[in-house]
């Protein structure tokens, strides 16, 4: 059961075949026997048995909120949430508690969501692996899969027992393993240059960073406002789009319900009418993490129409962008060989698949550091100790108090990103680097207006230069040389605001999640899952085969591997 995808399970709740409380103890269950994956921070286990309750009686009532009601999420722990801590896994946030939910969990928990708790990342959501937290790194749970078992290389005497697991990514990972080791049906968490996509690869999820403006950031605690977004991951497209926006079909059956009702009553008959128009709207705009937010001036004012995915089957008018500059240095030929066959996969089906150039990519990864580090220098200055959060004991004096309040909370890693950021809005460095960066991200941005402007859809590139490596390999190198490696694939998307999704795509041949990214035009997300759910049914990625699952669930769904990624 908890191998089902978020809309199978939302029927099995409707039909009664699991209660909402059933399914939380299920999840709650294997969260506890997953922990070495250090996926979460925190578990809201009694605030999480008592909204199943909630959702139970709902139920009972025959009134569900919708499809996600009673089903369990997870929230990375740098969105605010009302009664548990939110810590971004720093010390400098350890014991806060919000008094009110981020916009998008507070319209999660509105439609009957259950939250199990907060997700590891790493600090501050700076950085690629999720190894970088004070809580420690989140293992990935392909790491202990059949897949990667019956690949790897067997372990030394001299090496330390269980030292061969890899990264989940970052800086989203607790998320994405979460989602990927069955313990809740979707989770949130942010993008500002790959965070929810980069995970997604190496955990083998869908991960979907929709456009900049189209869901609120009032509640998620930011790292560069002018490109973070709330990111979705699931395990299928179709569960994306569901949390995304509920589903056109349910909100019109819902509402013939009630005007079948109504129209029953004793009403005068033209009342009905009025309030099934209302009752229409009214879930139009309350039943999606999408739209307009008062508290965010960022997110696009129009009123977000909730869609239903259509079954794409035929391609033939699609046209597909190939980007050359994609194909950069240190690419794994695995990646580059998946990378090929799903072009030729798009163009067998009959889509017209077109190399395509973004000129200034080249530049984007030094553009993406600099804009990064300033808005990091500016939105980590809140973090004083005056008013909430760590508070050092020093007591000379405000300013010496103010500095060992930011040594003590931060680590190395988010110091030497706010010096960095520092440097380049010196006065005397302000032009040369701060303003030349914003010049260089419009060329960016104008880059991709020319391309889906020329006749392209939808553009298809990597998302990491390789598959998950081992953790050991992996912290060999520095936080900003990991950073620089791994958001180069995916960075530029935030800065011209663009949704991109990725699409677990291939096993490698150690049996680790290989994923693709999709980037589409902006505000069109409709398009976008829709290619990417006809992909998702062409490769038929394989489902992660977890021993440690297999304890708590007794109904699995069997997915089988497409030949032509094998």
């Amino acid at each position: 059961m908890l191998r089902a995808s978020l809309r199978q399970i939302s029927a099995a709740l409707k039909e009664g075949q699991i209660t909402p409380t059933e399914l939380c103890q299920r999840c709650l269950a294997l969260v506890r026997s997953t922990q070495f994956l250090n996926a979460y921070i925190t578990v809201a286990e009694e605030t999480a048995l008592k909204q199943a309750e909630e959702s139970e009686k709902r139920y009972q009532r025959g009134q569900p909120l919708g499809e996600l009601d009673g089903i369990p999420i997870a929230v990375k722990d740098n969105f605010n949430t009302a009664g548990i801590e939110t810590t971004c896994a720093s010390n400098m946030l350890k014991g806060y508690i919000s008094p009110y939910n981020a916009t998008v969990v507070q319209k999660l928990l509105d439609q009957g969501a259950v939250l199990l708790g907060k997700t590891n990342l790493d600090e501050f959501a700076m950085g690629s692996g999720s190894t970088d937290g004070v809580f420690g790194p989140v293992r990935n749970p392909w790491s202990y899969s059949r897949q990667y078992k019956e690949k790897s290389i067997p372990r030394s005497d001299s090496e330390p027992e269980n030292s061969n697991w890899v990264i989940a990514g970052g800086s989203s990972g607790g998320s994405a393993a979460a989602v990927s080791a069955f313990t809740c049906f979707a989770a949130l968490g942010s993008d500002t240059g790959g965070s929810t996509r980069n995970p997604a690869a190496h955990c083998g999820v869908v991960g979907l960073k929709p456009t900049y403006g189209l869901i609120s950031r009032h509640g998620l605690i930011p790292l560069v406002n002018s490109m973070d977004v709330p990111g979705i991951l699931t395990r299928c497209v179709d569960d994306a789009a569901v949390v995304l926006g509920i589903t056109t079909t349910y909100i019109f059956v819902c509402s013939m319900s009630l005007f079948r009702r109504l129209s029953q009553s004793k009403l005068n008959s033209i009342y009905p009418i009025y309030i099934f128009l209302f009752f229409s709207v009214s879930c139009h705009v309350s039943g999606s993490l999408a739209g307009h937010d008062p508290k965010d001036s960022t997110t696009v004012q129009d009123i977000f129409q909730p869609f239903a995915l259509p079954t794409l089957t035929d391609v033939s008018k699609l046209s597909i962008g190939i980007p050359k500059e994609y194909h950069v240095p240190g690419l794994s030929s695995e990646i580059l060989a998946v990378w090929s066959k799903a072009a030729d996969l798009f163009k067998n089906a009959g889509a017209k698949v077109v190399e395509v150039s973004l000129p200034h990519t080249h530049y984007s990864i030094v553009c993406y550091h600099v804009l990064c580090t300033a808005e990091v220098a500016s939105n980590m200055a809140r973090f004083d100790g005056l008013e909430y959060g760590h508070r050092s004991d020093m007591s000379k004096s405000t300013e010496s108090m103010y500095a060992a309040t930011r040594r003590e909370g931060f680590s190395d890693v988010v110091r030497g990103r706010i010096l960095s950021g520092n440097y380049f809005l010196l006065k005397q460095n302000y032009e040369d680097y701060f303003v030349k960066a914003q010049k260089v991200r419009r060329l960016i941005a104008n880059d991709f207006v020319k391309v889906f402007g020329s006749g392209i859809d939808i553009l298809l590139t990597p998302i990491t230069l390789s598959d998950a490596i081992p953790y050991v390999e992996f912290i060999k190198e520095d936080n900003r040389t990991r950073s620089t490696q791994d958001d180069i694939l995916t960075q530029a998307a935030n800065m011209a605001g663009l949704p991109a999704v990725n699409v677990p795509t291939a096993l490698s041949e150690r049996g680790l999640p290989i994923g693709l990214q999709f980037i589409g035009r902006s505000f069109q997300e409709k398009q976008l899952l829709t290619v990417a759910k006809w992909f998702e049914k062409q490769v038929q990625f394989p489902m992660i085969q977890l021993e440690e699952v297999k304890k708590h669930d007794d109904g699995v769904l069997q997915h089988q591997k497409s030949a032509s990624f094998s």
